[in-house]
């Protein structure tokens, strides 16, 4: 796939977008102030702008092809989505982790969590769908992208740890040429918009934009792998989920 522009484009693209809509929901607070507003561990209100202005910065970053930037741009909305709707009605909810939720599920109960897991799992097949041609790649793709959005979730549990979490993760991925170094650049722009304003406690980014930035990593490492390097990404997000959703049942955890 040919890309008009590449990473410096993608990075300032991802950045300019992250940055100016942060600003803009700042300003007119939608919704009213409390709205946009979550206290966080330690007992600070922030808010909670980060989240919707990385997802929109990381759809909107990528100087890529139509496939490509519709793939990435699905999965990166689409888990923005499911996490803004657990960040409101799952806010109070003291269940953690995959399994609680899905023993509701079990037991008759569509939590919150559960319509996260499925939602982006979904859009995460037709992203991979679209990125990969083979049926195997596909369904590789699919775990690896949703897999990220999950395991970058479960660092937010601290200012700014998600977002330098992004940083260093979509780091190596700037090495990259074309398409698997665009996408690389455009989480770790929108990420980098916001991280001074995550780690001075004056915003978080929730589940709206940890997995919006986690589906884009796991976007760009489906372009830049073949079947080998993405079995190899979708056995280590599955242990890293699997890890971090037993320890998140015990301690604060983003689900």
């Amino acid at each position: 796939m040919a890309v008009r522009g590449g990473r410096t484009v993608a990075f300032v693209g991802a950045l300019g977008v992250t940055r100016a809509v942060y600003e803009v929901l700042r300003r007119r607070a939608p919704g009213g102030t409390e709205s946009g507003r979550r206290t966080n561990y330690a007992g600070r209100a922030v808010d909670l702008y980060a989240g919707p202005a990385t997802a929109l910065g990381a759809a909107a970053g990528a100087a890529l092809p139509a496939g490509a930037r519709g793939a990435v741009s699905l999965a990166v909305l689409a888990a923005a989505a499911c996490g803004a709707y657990d960040d409101r009605a799952g806010a109070g909810d003291p269940r953690r982790g995959f399994r609680a939720h899905l023993t509701a599920l079990r037991d008759g109960e569509v939590t919150s969590g559960a319509v996260k897991l499925f939602g982006i799992g979904a859009a995460a097949l037709v992203a991979g769908g679209l990125l990969k041609e083979r049926p195997v790649d596909r369904i590789l793709a699919a775990v690896v992208i949703a897999g990220g959005a999950h395991c970058v979730n479960l660092l937010d549990v601290r200012p700014g740890r998600a977002c330098v979490g992004v940083l260093a993760l979509g780091a190596p991925g700037l090495l990259r040429r074309g398409t698997a170094g665009a996408l690389a650049a455009v989480p770790v722009g929108a990420a980098a918009a916001v991280v001074a304003d995550d780690l001075g406690e004056r915003t978080m980014l929730g589940d709206t934009g940890a997995h919006a930035l986690g589906a884009a990593l796991g976007a760009a490492v489906v372009a830049g792998n073949g079947r080998t390097g993405l079995a190899l990404h979708a056995l280590g997000v599955v242990a890293a989920t699997a890890y971090g959703d037993r320890v998140g049942r015990h301690a604060s955890s983003p689900m």
